[in-house]
């Protein structure tokens, strides 16, 4: 019952993410960077205005509406290119080893030992901010720990018998890491990738508000963070729902991926039975 209400839980929190970021436009009750009102700066939350206001008399809530596509964006593309990147290395060193193995293996404990934010600090500064730099930033730095996996599962799998009978037919290694240990090392880089998304947010949402981040007035999470920091203790209202969202968010993310763990792993779950 506890790992089925991990993922029911974990999958609701996510998805109302998802629908909010889809649906901005229409749950949105303004503009969230055109229409500003001095009148209405830094309105405490009320009936007219959910969440507030901010010092820019902007509508807070639909800021955190929108704030959703940028925040989500992030961490959904961002994983999937640390999971190509991940998979493709992992994958094809843990099926031809030898020197490319090697070479593979000390890439990636290479990047182990570099705090991947750290890393993403590096890049940002190279490229700059915005949302493209931050894409990049942040599909290059996550890799490793998708690589490693899909390297241990390539290194089991490849001695398997249909692989040996893939040979036998003809099929040459890419289609054989395509076709037959890919689709058998799936669940754990669905986990790992649910997992990392979280992760992604959060790394936005830090970068955000070191100010190498999506440049304002548009808004993402992390920004309206940084954004506040000056009002925590006049208008706290501003930290808190942005705060608020990338909490629920990564929560379910963390508890959507661990109840696809324990679903895909069935060793996993019946430990925990």
């Amino acid at each position: 019952m506890k790992l089925r209400a991990n993922l029911i839980i974990g999958g609701a929190l996510f998805a109302l993410a998802i629908v909010v970021g889809l649906l901005a436009p229409w749950l949105a009750h303004t503009d969230p960077v055109l229409d500003a009102n001095l009148m209405n700066a830094e309105e405490a939350p009320s009936w007219t205005w959910w969440f507030g206001t901010d010092a820019q008399g902007r509508d807070i809530y639909s800021r955190v509406v929108y704030g959703a596509r940028i925040s989500l964006t992030v961490g959904i593309v961002s994983q999937l290119i640390n999971s190509v990147i991940g998979v493709a290395l992992g994958l094809s060193a843990g099926y031809w080893g030898g020197w490319w193995d090697d070479f593979v293996n000390g890439l990636t404990n290479l990047m182990l030992a570099i705090p991947s934010l750290i890393f993403a600090l590096a890049i940002m500064a190279v490229l700059g901010p915005g949302l493209t730099s931050l894409l990049i930033a942040l599909g290059l730095t996550n890799w490793s720990f998708t690589c490693r996996l899909a390297r241990a599962s390539a290194l089991s799998l490849r001695s398997q018998g249909y692989v040996q009978a893939a040979r036998v037919l003809g099929y040459g290694d890419l289609r054989i890491m395509i076709s037959q240990l890919l689709p058998n090392m799936l669940g754990p880089i669905i986990v790992i990738g649910t997992l990392g998304m979280g992760s992604a947010v959060l790394s936005e949402a830090a970068l955000s508000f070191l100010g190498l981040g999506v440049r304002p007035p548009f808004p993402s999470w992390g920004s309206m963070l940084s954004e506040a920091r000056e009002q925590i203790t006049t208008a706290p209202w501003l930290s808190v729902f942005p705060g608020l969202a990338i909490f629920l968010t990564v929560l379910g993310l963390n508890l959507l991926g661990d109840g696809l763990r324990d679903i895909l792993d069935p060793q996993s779950r019946s430990r925990r039975i």
